[in-house]
């Protein structure tokens, strides 16, 4: 890169400038910070530059998220903490569409990352400037994916990582990637809000660096989800782009994406953003059929464990992501989540349950019309189907929750007891 990129951390309420090595993760008036950049170069030759950094030769990054680091973290692009990630596979699967209605739905997989989920790419980033901050330890609240994706990273960081999740209510596919990288895993009685509270509380009078989604960092990591596939579609975006939302700092990075990647003539319009959340878990739904009024926390309770949240702690940015991009904001319930699991999983993508709302939502604003069958619809799957293994089992054994499981079949040591389950 022969020019700087320039950029600055601001306070979304107040505009406060903080200094980019401050460990403050909100302003002093209450507010989240953003991380804003001012390209050297636009429109084509920024497309070129980013289509010419990835990945095949020594001099390029590997990295699916650093590839962009002039807009993600310019300053920290040589000393990157990377596994590597990003760079994860968008697939058809004629069946699939079918099912939806909608024939050019394609679901882009982030559970191709290191650790299995798009937390991946924003762990890099935050803890890459954990390390630039010389970090005493580092710290998250959890349903799982974060835990799991912050131990791997502290670990290869060398950074000491406290991971807070909600007893009893993580995957255990999750939980023991925590603590098989060696994350100090601590098992709150409370749920993912009660977490949240208690490592912001632990980060202020500790001096923990906090990796959540309201780090800025985070938000700056996951952004490359959207970027990664627009390149992928030749940076001709798709009508609509549905993901799960839960904490909604997935929200708020795809419409920080979308609004630079605009405004830089990477692209010349914007997809719609479509926020699709568990009916048991779905404060942000509620917001948006009352005209994003207020935000009116709920005891979440939903088997997509990685969306069970009540009370999201980046609605107000979720809430200009989505009039950004004249958007939409649904709820689908649990039944609806499995049967889509269901169907990308016999597919032979497979996925954990949260990130099958993305593909029940899309199904959903097909049917009532929202969407129309001819659009090109991107479902963001953001786990891998051995996240959650408790949740197959529950699906495909004696108290199946699907229609039609697929149970296991106890056969005869025989050829014939094969033969039968064949022509059975």
């Amino acid at each position: 890169m022969s020019e700087p990129t320039a950029m600055t951390i601001v306070c979304d309420d107040c505009g406060t400038t903080q200094p980019e090595l401050s460990t403050r993760t909100r302003c002093t008036c209450g507010g989240l910070l953003l991380v804003r950049h001012v390209p050297a170069v636009t429109g084509d030759a920024l497309r070129r530059r980013f289509d010419d950094a990835c990945c095949a030769r020594p001099s390029r990054t590997a990295s699916g998220v650093w590839r962009f680091g002039e807009i993600v973290q310019p300053l920290a692009m040589a000393d990157a903490v990377s596994h590597p990630e990003g760079n994860t596979p968008v697939m058809h699967r004629a069946a699939l569409a079918a099912w939806a209605g909608i024939d050019g739905l394609v679901v882009k997989h982030e559970g191709y990352n290191p650790t299995g989920s798009f937390k991946d790419r924003g762990m890099t980033v935050a803890v890459t400037q954990a390390r630039r901050l010389g970090a005493r330890a580092v710290a998250c609240a959890s349903t799982g994916n974060t835990s799991a994706s912050l131990a791997s990273y502290a670990a290869q960081a060398g950074i000491p990582a406290l991971v807070f999740v909600p007893e009893g209510q993580v995957a255990m596919g999750k939980l023991a990637q925590s603590l098989a990288y060696g994350a100090r895993t601590l098992m709150v009685r409370g749920d993912f809000d009660d977490c949240l509270r208690l490592v912001q509380e632990a980060g202020d009078a500790l001096g923990i660096y906090l990796v959540n989604s309201i780090n800025p960092f985070r938000l700056e990591g996951q952004k490359t989800i959207v970027l990664e596939l627009l390149r992928q579609f030749d940076w001709d975006p798709p009508d609509w782009i549905c993901l799960p939302a839960g904490n909604l700092g997935n929200t708020a990075a795809f419409g920080k994406a979308l609004e630079e990647a605009h405004a830089w003539g990477l692209i010349s319009r914007l997809p719609r953003l479509a926020a699709i959340q568990a009916s048991g878990a779905a404060p942000f739904a509620a917001a948006f059929s009352r005209g994003f009024d207020t935000l009116v926390p709920v005891q979440a309770e939903t088997l997509a464990t990685a969306i069970r949240i009540g009370a999201p702690a980046s609605y107000r940015r979720a809430v200009r992501a989505i009039t950004a991009t004249n958007g939409v904001v649904l709820h689908v319930e649990d039944r609806d989540i499995l049967e889509a699991k269901a169907r990308i999983d016999a597919a032979g993508i497979g996925c954990e349950p949260a990130s099958a709302a993305a593909v029940a939502g899309a199904r959903a604003l097909r049917a009532s019309g929202v969407i129309q069958p001819t659009d090109r619809v991107a479902a963001i799957l953001t786990g891998h189907v051995l996240k959650d293994p408790g949740i197959v089992e529950r699906m495909h054994g004696a108290g199946g929750l699907i229609e039609a499981p697929n149970r296991p079949v106890t056969i005869d040591p025989t050829l014939e007891a094969i033969s039968a389950v064949i022509d059975g």
